[in-house]
């Protein structure tokens, strides 16, 4: 099927303005989804939990998230980026705040579910408005800016929110992401604009969503090709990366942070390159996508074989090649525009945005229950966790073979001709 968003290139200086009030509310949303990650030992020591009971705590978020994107997609494609972000930046503050001062799981469960919500609306709104305001060509490496600009929200966490927790404590850094969530919430109101007229979005005058979104093959190809790319390193980075290595490996919290930094830093040199590739070479795009995940499940197994708790070098291979999966990942929307008519993209891509939050979601649960099955009353070391993470190869294989099974379907968009 032709792309139906062969339009005028539209005005460059003032996209960019609105795609970077947008950026500010996506880069506080990461930040606030990977709060729970680099605070996971003060949430053990906090709630009392066990590893099981951890990731439970961060799954739900996931899973909220991830079960929350066909009807923000839906929302979206009705009326429009500018008021969904809005709505998702308050509904980010609310999360923090009630985070800040919950002092019983429960509490904290409701929490991370606003969460969840909230930033369920910040990535697909983004894109959507990329095809509004951007051309054919520069979507792509708009693509690819648009996750790199939103990992400083990892770095943020791994930063700025890590040195405020062990300093000043658990709410007074709860209440940072808050307040930053409200003060760009009033951004996004102010200076976003759903498309290049001061209209309603195109998008409202479609009301109901296309059968074609969910019998499209190619939104299923961006499903599980965000499943295999974003899976791994959202697992890493939300949840068992810290852990991983600080329990596993033996690695001191200085080290720690500048791992979780070289990753955003590898992502933030390697994604424009993925951009321009992927405007370029738009039919070797799945073969991206697979040498990506190569790599990640080949370092993974060399770490993993090591009867010993690998070194700092083994770490940060492992570092570099998770980013590289997370840029590869953002290739699953380029994807899914090769095949979607606009009024229907918001839907299409929330679809394919699921699927890496949905591996991530039973990946970290596995991970967890592992675990605890593994350890008993033991404390967690290198042999829990190397067994542990080989659990993900399982679930790495669904998506494989998802992947193969939707290209054979969308054979004709992917390897035959195309205009995107």
């Amino acid at each position: 099927m032709t792309p139906s968003h062969n339009h005028t290139p539209p005005q460059f200086a003032t996209g960019i303005r609105v795609w970077a009030c947008a950026m500010l509310i996506y880069i506080v949303a990461v930040t606030a989804r990977t709060s729970l990650g680099v605070s996971g030992v003060e949430a053990i020591e906090r709630f009392g939990l066990t590893a099981s009971g951890l990731a439970l705590f961060a799954a739900l978020q996931v899973g909220v998230y991830g079960c929350a994107q066909i009807p923000m997609g839906i929302l979206l494609d009705r009326w429009g980026p500018r008021r969904l972000m809005t709505l998702g930046a308050v509904l980010v503050a609310i999360a923090q705040t009630e985070m800040a001062f919950s002092s019983s799981f429960m509490w904290a469960i409701i929490a991370r579910i606003l969460l969840g919500i909230g930033d369920a609306t910040a990535f697909i709104s983004v894109l959507r408005l990329l095809s509004s305001w951007f051309s054919i060509r520069h979507i792509p490496i708009f693509t690819q800016l648009t996750s790199i600009f939103g990992l400083f929200g990892q770095i943020l966490s791994a930063g700025p929110f890590l040195m405020s927790l062990h300093q000043w404590g658990w709410s007074p850094a709860f209440c940072m992401t808050a307040a930053a969530a409200l003060i760009v919430a009033f951004i996004a109101a102010l200076g976003i604009r759903d498309s290049t007229q001061n209209t309603p979005s195109d998008s409202q005058v479609f009301p109901s969503v296309s059968p074609h979104v969910f019998r499209n093959p190619g939104t299923w190809a961006g499903f599980f090709a965000h499943w295999i790319g974003a899976g791994p390193p959202m697992t890493f980075t939300l949840l068992w990366g810290v852990p991983f290595m600080t329990l596993g490996m033996g690695m001191k919290p200085e080290q720690v942070s500048r791992m979780l930094i070289i990753f955003s830093v590898t992502n933030i040199l390697f994604g424009p390159v993925m951009g321009i590739v992927s405007a370029r070479m738009p039919k070797r795009r799945p073969h991206m996508i697979a040498l990506s995940f190569t790599v990640i499940a080949a370092v993974w197994a060399w770490l993993l074989s090591s009867y010993s708790p690998p070194s700092i070098f083994a770490a940060t291979c492992l570092v570099v090649a998770l980013a590289l999966g997370a840029v590869s990942s953002s290739l699953a929307f380029d994807i899914v525009r090769m095949t979607s008519p606009i009024h229907t993209l918001g839907t299409a891509l929330s679809v394919a945005n699921m699927g890496g939050f949905m591996a991530t979601l039973t990946t970290m649960l596995t991970i967890g229950i592992t675990l605890d099955a593994l350890s008993g009353d033991e404390v967690l070391g290198w042999s829990h966790f190397r067994v542990a993470m080989s659990a993900q190869a399982f679930l790495w294989l669904i998506g494989i073979i998802g992947f193969v099974l939707t290209l054979i379907k969308a054979r004709h968009v992917f390897f035959g001709r195309t205009t995107d």
